[in-house]
């Protein structure tokens, strides 16, 4: 596999950990908080067992700002999904305007 693909889909997996545990939380507003951050602790150590590789393997291949912009633009995509399917928000043209300034940063850091 090319490496660049095999970071893509770590940071993918890695950010879709991370927004579970981040956000995940959010229709459980009954649960105590002690218990959110424990849970939140338990599902955001596969995001790191991820998010290492990933880095590990891309840099190298790819500067470590482009590493952090693809990372940013994957995490923004991943939340959108999650917010969308799991919170039911719809995203608006803003937050598809806002997705196509970082897919230009990400171009523009990717030349």
């Amino acid at each position: 596999m090319n490496p660049i693909a095999a970071v893509v889909l770590l940071l993918v997996g890695s950010n879709a950990f991370m927004t579970v545990a981040w956000y995940g939380h959010l229709k459980h507003r009954d649960a105590a908080w002690y218990w959110v951050g424990l849970v939140s602790w338990v599902i955001a150590l596969p995001e790191y067992a991820l998010q290492v590789p990933a880095n590990r393997l891309g840099y190298g291949h790819l500067t470590a700002t482009q590493l952090k912009v693809i990372q940013e633009a994957i995490s923004v995509s991943v939340f959108v999904v999650f917010a969308f399917f799991y919170l039911g928000e719809v995203p608006t043209w803003r937050t598809a305007a806002a997705f196509a300034l970082i897919v230009a940063a990400v171009a523009l850091v990717r030349t």
